[in-house]
């Protein structure tokens, strides 16, 4: 996520802003045993990352 969003934006994200199609933040998503990949793939999608960065 730093390398998308740089590290303080990633942090604040992470713990702050609820994912759509997880239904939680990625904090939420982790501590409830989501893998780290599935939490990634719906970032992806929910900003539209580019996909070198995938």
């Amino acid at each position: 996520m730093e390398a998308r969003f740089g590290t303080t934006y990633a942090h604040s994200l992470a713990a702050d802003y609820r994912v759509t199609t997880l239904g939680a933040t990625v904090n939420e998503a982790i501590e409830r045993g989501d893998a780290p990949k599935a939490v990634w793939r719906a970032i992806c999608q929910e900003f539209d990352v580019a996909q070198k960065l995938r």
